[in-house]
């Protein structure tokens, strides 16, 4: 009955261990990642130049006399390329000094933008207008439209700013990607990436355990009995 229990706790062990000793390894490799690389250097801080885009804001309008028909639930003073603008209601961009609506911010003022925020003299590639991103994409859950302005640099660099207000989203480069990647990997959310609450990381981490419970059982298992010895 002894022999039968070890058979049977070392078969479980085994399958276990191979099921999951793929997922341990790609766990402990993004581990390694993460604890060995500067979390302010994958948010591209070294790429990053504070900025205050502002000058003198004088002669204002009065917010409401922007448009009669306007419901003002939020508003917001900032500036775009160093002019005035009102962000209102989180959607439009009004002209602050003369109350005219701004279009879309343009391909050259978006360049224009990420250069200001843009450390280092790197040249610009192109730029692209995002309307859509997937799940897997670097910008996503992030506010639509965006120019993505590419720079030519060796870590592949891109900067995103909002089409529709002009501000500096974020940069992106490879190692932020290779982390980004090996995240994917850590939360095993294949289909998005980014929620840490998904079944299938559930599942594993109890057979994790599973694991490690039928190790230790099947070590006590096997330790020895003493002989007890009769005078």
């Amino acid at each position: 009955m002894r022999k039968n229990n070890q058979y049977y706790a070392r078969r479980i062990h085994r399958f276990l261990g191979v099921f999951i000793g793929i997922q341990f390894f790609f766990w402990t490799l993004s581990g390694l990642y993460f604890s060995w690389t500067d979390i302010d250097e994958i948010h591209g801080d070294h790429f990053h130049r504070d900025h205050m885009m502002h000058m003198t804001a004088t002669d204002l309008v009065e917010p409401s006399t922007l448009d009669s028909t306007l419901e003002i639930s939020s508003l917001e003073l900032r500036f775009v390329l160093h002019q005035p603008y009102y962000w209102v209601n989180g959607k439009t961009l009004y002209n602050a000094q003369t109350g005219i609506i701004k279009p879309e911010i343009t391909e050259e003022e978006a360049k224009e933008i990420a250069q200001v925020y843009i450390k280092g003299d790197y040249g610009i590639e192109s730029a692209e207008y995002l309307t859509e991103t997937g799940n897997h994409h670097e910008f996503r859950g992030k506010p639509l439209p965006v120019w993505a302005v590419k720079y030519d640099h060796p870590e592949k660099l891109i900067a995103y700013i909002d089409a529709k207000s002009g501000s500096f989203q974020s940069i992106r480069h490879r190692s932020w990607r290779w982390f980004d990647f090996l995240w994917m990997f850590h939360t095993m959310d294949y289909a998005g990436r980014d929620d840490f609450n998904n079944l299938l990381l559930r599942a594993f981490s109890l057979f994790g355990l599973l694991t490690i419970g039928s190790g230790f059982t099947l070590y006590f298992m096997t330790i020895p009995k003493k002989r007890k010895h009769k005078n």
